[in-house]
């Protein structure tokens, strides 16, 4: 590619926003140009907005240090400088939705990491590995907001990503029924260990919530487009619990699954490795060359091991066995706001550009 297409960050200065920066640097077909954030950071430079709030282990991009943050609510003056948008912004679900579709409207996609818009019926929500045929959608979202090239793309929660691969990848054996429980990183609610002490040697049973996506998200995953919307696919049945725990970056999910034609071990395993995607035949940039990984030791999949396995990108599974109640349980990790969020979000713009959704304007 000889020119890069232009991006913008709405929402640059949070965690999220962080990691679309970082994830960005050197990015052989995306630019960052612009980084909007609220009023009170507008008029900064990106350096002085973000201040000592830098949460990532790599130094900030010397690229984007001296980029002046803009306002994001002046739509049109942000539209005018980007061929499209990545939303990590921090607002209610209500304007949330009410700016991505406004940004649309400029014809300017948005490929957003929040979960406004993930119910919305016209609009995708997409793991690239898994249900890229959602993309098809779109059309329908166009007519809709009058755009020719606008649209809203999301990707789902980072709490599905240790799991749902697994039940796209064993789908001719039919999952039946999932027990998931979810043990989180605090990244996933934006926070570092000094701003959150009280999660230091401690354990919160409840995320609010983050139990109902772990159980629906999946099914519109899953889902069907009929008549110009996603209909959520009515199986496996999923109920899970999601709990918070020390750790910085890194979702872990034990499961119990139960199958209408029950595999072999051998099956499982053999499935999860060879199951790839269009990022894997497209060879996209941030795309993992092995999207799952079967771990054989005992101890693993483990955060501080593995959970940077294809650079976070990658899914691991481990610990595959027999149980007495269910077929069998596993256990399963990702990196939540790699693959889990900014990291997928970006595959996913990767994926809408290799399709000709997104052009340069």
């Amino acid at each position: 590619m000889s020119q890069k297409l232009k991006v913008g960050i709405l929402g640059g200065t949070g965690m999220v926003g962080q990691r679309f920066i970082s994830l960005l640097e050197n990015h052989p077909w995306f630019e960052v140009v612009v980084v909007a954030a609220s009023p009170r950071s507008a008029g900064k430079t990106y350096e002085e907005a973000v201040g000592d709030r830098w949460k990532m282990k790599t130094p900030m991009p010397e690229a984007v240090k001296k980029l002046v943050v803009m306002n994001v609510n002046e739509v049109e003056t942000v539209a005018a400088k980007v061929d499209f948008v990545f939303s990590a912004v921090d607002m209610s679900k209500e304007e949330i939705k009410a700016i991505e579709e406004a940004y649309a409207k400029t014809e300017t996609p948005v490929v957003s990491n929040n979960s406004a818009h993930r119910w919305t019926p016209d609009v995708p929500m997409v793991i690239p590995e898994i249900n890229p045929e959602h993309f098809d959608v779109i059309k329908f979202q166009k007519e809709r907001l009058g755009t020719k090239k606008g649209f809203v793309a999301v990707k789902p929660n980072c709490s599905i990503q240790s799991y749902a691969p697994c039940l796209a990848a064993w789908k001719e054996f039919e999952p039946a029924t999932v027990v998931v429980s979810t043990y989180q990183a605090i990244s996933g609610a934006g926070k570092t260990f000094l701003e959150w002490p009280e999660m230091v040697e401690n354990v919160i049973p409840f995320i609010g919530g983050e139990e109902e996506k772990s159980e629906e998200e999946p099914l519109r995953v899953f889902g069907k487009i009929e008549d110009g919307v996603i209909v959520k696919a009515n199986e496996p049945a999923i109920t899970a619990q999601c709990i918070r725990i020390p750790v910085l970056d890194g979702h872990t999910a034990s499961v119990y699954i139960s199958f209408k034609k029950k595999p072999t071990k051998e099956q499982l395993i053999q499935k999860l490795v060879e199951y790839k995607g269009l990022p894997q035949e497209y060879q996209l940039p941030s795309a993992p060359k092995q999207f799952i990984q079967y771990m054989e030791e005992e101890n693993r999949p483990q955060v501080k091991a593995d959970i940077n396995y294809e650079d976070g990108m990658g899914i691991s599974i481990g610990r595959i066995r027999e149980d007495n109640v269910f077929d069998y349980k596993f256990v399963g990790l990702s990196h939540n706001t790699v693959r889990g969020a900014a990291g997928g979000a970006v595959l996913c713009a990767e994926l809408l550009k290799a399709e000709g959704y997104i052009q340069a304007k």
